[in-house]
């Protein structure tokens, strides 16, 4: 193998990257052992790259398990890190999620505004100079974030000090409620403890497919709500099936998921990173029955490693929900979103019976991956 100790450790990572081109796994394997075993401090550093570079490719599997560990184990380092306003949005969340963090909850919130500074060049490095527009503008790059800030554990002066001056990104409810709550307090630094956000850490969600800011906008749209409203119940997305754990199959699917209500069905198309989806509030059946709801829904999500760019269609005929039949798996509407037709294939997305077409294509699909889970509401 080459010595690596002469080359830059950004040539490095080109060099990884080159040779992910023409699969040569062994010195893929030899440049990442490299880089994990002499040049750490450097990762966590520029974390950012080091992140979106691993997840770039499956042969990264050894970058991909030191950036986790670093996520769930040492997360504060991640807020150090030079490029920490570089991070996905996903990543974020799940730094503000992990407890293992080495930093009050004020500090987290002054890094998150950080990162959301950064994410618009335009905005004002000044609050006093803000426009109406410009608190819009940082309220909608926040808006998936603000949902996971413990606001409740600052002290009152924290709360003055740090938060009213946002007051106009933080969702009105919200705001509303953290206002009753800080006003009541007789102590300035006291801390409050008799209001808590109940809504589930969904971060270790078991799924091969997405992730808890997929399942948190999903059980928005179950509850009807708004994507920035916050979620007052808890709940728990439990794992029914799993098509490469139960067998991929319409006779599987049935014979665990048929009876089951309030259930979500997800699929990663092959060779793509779209996912699609759909809502059944009523049971599934295999008696050649329509299921008849108002509340169902399809779903598609253009890009695996986020929730931005979705589409939500419900349905419009609701005599024609969801269709029970034994020889087709999960099927909503006249084949809006049909999986497992005969013989196991004809997956496909055909407008018929829902709002909107979910996919850009009529075309049929294969499915990497499917799981149903089923959405329980908790006491």
């Amino acid at each position: 193998m080459i010595s690596l100790e002469e080359y830059d450790i950004l040539d490095i990572v080109k060099i990884l990257k080159a040779a992910s081109e023409f699969s040569l796994q062994e010195l893929i394997n030899h440049l990442q052992s490299f880089l994990i075993e002499n040049k750490t401090n450097w990762l966590e550093q520029n974390f950012s790259l080091i992140y979106q570079t691993s997840f770039e490719n499956d042969s990264f599997l050894k970058l991909q398990e030191f950036c986790s560990n670093v996520a769930a184990n040492e997360p504060d380092k991640i807020f150090n890190s030079s490029d920490f306003t570089s991070i996905p949005e996903k990543s974020l969340i799940t730094l503000i999620q992990n407890d293992n963090l080495q930093m009050n909850d004020a500090q987290i919130w002054e890094c998150v505004l950080k990162w959301g500074f950064a994410q618009n060049s335009e905005l004002p490095s000044e609050l006093t100079n803000f426009s109406k527009e410009d608190f819009k503008a940082l309220k909608r790059i926040l808006q998936q974030c603000i949902p996971f800030i413990k606001f409740n554990n600052l002290s009152s002066k924290e709360f003055k000090d740090k938060v009213l001056p946002f007051k106009k990104i933080l969702p009105k409810e919200l705001y509303e409620e953290l206002l009753d709550t800080f006003l009541s307090l007789s102590d300035p630094d006291k801390r409050p403890s008799n209001k808590t956000n109940k809504g589930i850490n969904l971060s270790n969600i078991d799924s091969k497919i997405i992730t808890f800011q997929h399942a948190e906008l999903i059980y928005k749209w179950i509850e009807r709500l708004e994507v920035t409203d916050r979620i007052r119940n808890s709940y728990e997305f439990k794992l029914l099936f799993r098509g490469s754990r139960d067998g991929a199959t319409k006779e599987k699917f049935h014979e665990i998921c048929d009876n089951q209500s309030r259930t979500v069905t997800i699929v990663k198309v092959k060779d793509s990173n779209e996912i699609l989806g759909g809502y059944n509030p009523i049971k599934w059946k295999s008696d050649a029955s329509w299921g008849i709801t108002k509340d169902s829904f399809i779903f598609s999500f253009k890009n695996n490693e986020g929730i931005g760019d979705y589409i939500l269609s419900r349905v419009k005929d609701e005599n024609e929900a969801v269709c029970n039949k034994r020889y087709i798996g999960p099927k909503f509407g006249k084949g809006d979103f049909r999986i497992w037709g005969y013989y196991n294939n004809g997956c496909s997305c055909k407008r018929n019976s829902y709002e909107k077409h979910i996919r850009e294509t009529n075309d049929n699909f294969l499915v990497e991956e499917c799981e149903v889970f089923q959405v329980v509401q908790k006491v």
